[in-house]
């Protein structure tokens, strides 16, 4: 087989979990099938990092003339340059892996929808890109002969929201984030590096989008009452603004840290807390379960099917909600140790390998409607 991949969106460091989810799962396919060849087609931005990666020779990358930082630029060349670019690479089918998909294609389809977060939430985007997302995410959808969701929660939404037939599409759960061979700077460098002191940390990894429901976060934690006092840790956060929300000693923005860094925090934390809305999976939920940090998150959409019984659950709609689920993880080091062995062995469920096989099996069911 050789399959075509669409990763015009990806911009080295600006574009979350998506890039996470091409970066993994390229070299998991190729290790599932020794007879796989892939052309990725990359824009400027994406083409060096992607070159560099270091894939198997049997992964092919191109760059389109394409400003990935420019939506309307890359929904043009998404319309028109990949079309021809897939015609003339022989590929069998093409996989868009970010949520849009050309109008017409030559040649069969597979599209990963991340999540249709902006049908419930239109304020997590730009006015300009929801009614962008509007209009793309269903073209994607009607055009493409499979559809792979990450999580059971986005496959329901697009049949709910999307009014996708449910047959149509195949689940296939994601991996980890940081790759296994990040170094985790040590706890006691870290507290005297960004002067965090002995008390206990409470970690969030969340950008600022509103969704992500960081300020209700903060109202939370203004009512958690525990001895000694904790500090709430919020990287990946707009310090400038992020700095005006509160007005006391209990909350540090960090600001973007790099993966050393951020694997270091989830390993210090004496909890981690995500009041999330919605997501499409999860991937800081898994990153904290893994490097063994009790996690208490939102019960909405995704995030049960990632946590499993491995996490304390809140209302994140609720300010004291959440302060109960904090107060309870760092009074109950009973509940956290407990948290942090189920969370291991939840976090060990999800592996790029099982994602790579349910998507060759997507591409399989893709090819196989069109004999």
């Amino acid at each position: 087989m050789r399959a075509a991949v669409n990763a015009l969106h990806l911009v080295p460091g600006e574009t979350g979990g998506s890039e996470v989810y091409v970066r993994r799962l390229i070299p998991a396919l190729l290790a599932a099938d020794p007879e796989l060849e892939l052309e990725v087609f990359a824009s400027r931005e994406g083409y060096p990092a992607l070159q560099a990666d270091g894939w198997d020779p049997r992964a092919r990358v191109h760059r389109l003339p394409v400003n990935a930082r420019s939506r309307v630029a890359r929904v043009i060349a998404e319309q028109t340059l990949l079309p021809l670019a897939v015609r003339r690479s022989g590929a069998d089918l093409l996989h868009n892996m970010f949520t849009t998909a050309p109008a017409i294609a030559p040649v069969p389809q597979v599209s990963t929808i991340h999540d249709v977060i902006y049908k419930r939430h239109p304020e997590a985007h730009a006015g300009v890109l929801t009614r962008g997302m509007e209009v793309l995410v269903p073209l994607a959808a009607r055009r493409s002969t499979r559809i792979l969701a990450v999580s059971r929660a986005t496959a329901d939404d697009l049949v709910e929201l999307l009014g996708i037939d449910s047959a149509k599409i195949d689940v296939a759960p994601n991996g980890p984030g940081m790759s296994d061979s990040v170094v985790p700077v040590p706890e006691a460098r870290l507290r005297e590096e960004l002067a965090l002191g002995d008390r206990p940390l409470v970690l969030t990894v969340a950008p600022r989008r509103g969704h992500k429901n960081v300020d209700r976060l903060l109202e939370a934690f203004e009512l958690v009452e525990a001895s000694p006092e904790p500090l709430l840790l919020v990287p990946g956060y707009d310090v400038a603004n992020g700095a005006d929300a509160v007005a006391n000693e209990r909350v540090r923005f960090l600001g973007w840290v790099d993966d050393a860094t951020l694997d270091g925090l989830y390993r210090a934390a004496a909890c981690f807390v995500f009041p999330s809305l919605a997501e499409g999976f999860g991937l800081p939920v898994l990153e904290a379960m893994r490097r063994g940090a009790p996690v208490a998150c939102s019960d909405r959409t995704s995030l049960p099917e990632v946590a499993g019984d491995a996490a304390l659950y809140f209302d994140p709609t609720s300010a004291r909600s959440i302060a109960d689920a904090i107060e309870r993880l760092l009074g109950d080091r009973e509940l956290a140790a407990r948290l942090t062995s189920a969370g291991e062995l939840q976090a060990a469920k999800f592996t790029w390998e099982a994602c790579a096989a349910d998507t060759l099996a997507s591409y399989e069911r893709a090819l196989a409607a069109r004999r």
